[in-house]
């Protein structure tokens, strides 16, 4: 198999800080070389009752590495009776990668996370380099070829102490921005808040062009 026909999920993710919860966004397009493979790909989604993750990269990587995840942490909850915080959530997706990007493989296994959640001690974000690295967020921070678009309108649009309505707004903004110049994003987009209420979908949508015959 050639690098050009392994499934990517091209990208656009982002997570926003706000002053009541955590905003999160992606597109849902992937890429198979220069052909689109999937119009609905599911890029974020909920490891545990309060905690959730975008991906970008390689597709079976960061879907492996969610599921993973997700196991890991249901059974930390079984064995010790505890909620698992954010800071230990994005330990765990963080070492997994680290793991994953230095096991030898014909396959590129380049996977990129932003985490965010809700525990005692509020909530947190997190960027998950495809090396492993992480780093907690107190703004905003975007992955994937999308993500220089969404930079361009978060540096000048997003303010500390917004709403997660206005984040929702302004994800979307940079959501428009990306599929209108990254040709490997787009197809229709999902947003989701972290708030005290948990985890929630509010918007998602589906913008594949139709042409009448």
């Amino acid at each position: 198999m050639e690098n050009n026909d392994i499934i990517k999920t091209g990208t656009t993710t982002l997570g926003l800080v706000c002053k009541d919860g955590i905003v999160l966004a992606a597109d849902k397009r992937a890429i198979s070389g220069y052909m689109i493979a999937s119009k609905s790909t599911e890029k974020i989604h909920q490891i545990s009752d309060n905690i959730a993750v975008t991906m970008a990269g390689t597709a079976s990587d960061a879907q492996l590495l969610v599921k993973i995840s997700k196991a890991e942490l249901q059974l930390k909850i079984l064995r010790t009776g505890q909620d698992v915080s954010v800071k230990e959530a994005a330990n765990l997706v963080s070492r997994l990668v680290y793991d994953n990007i230095r096991k030898f493989s014909a396959i590129p296994g380049i996977s990129h996370f932003i985490l965010a959640g809700k525990d005692s001690t509020g909530f947190a974000l997190y960027d998950i380099f495809p090396d492993g690295t992480i780093e907690q967020c107190d703004d905003y921070i975007s992955s994937g070829s999308g993500s220089v678009m969404v930079f361009g309108v978060l540096e000048t649009l997003y303010k500390k102490g917004i709403t997660t309505d206005e984040g929702i707004k302004l994800a979307v903004k940079c959501l428009n921005a990306a599929i209108q110049r990254d040709a490997a994003s787009g197809s229709g987009f999902d947003v989701i808040t972290i708030t005290s209420e948990g985890i929630k979908k509010v918007l998602e949508k589906d913008i594949s062009p139709i042409i009448q015959g």
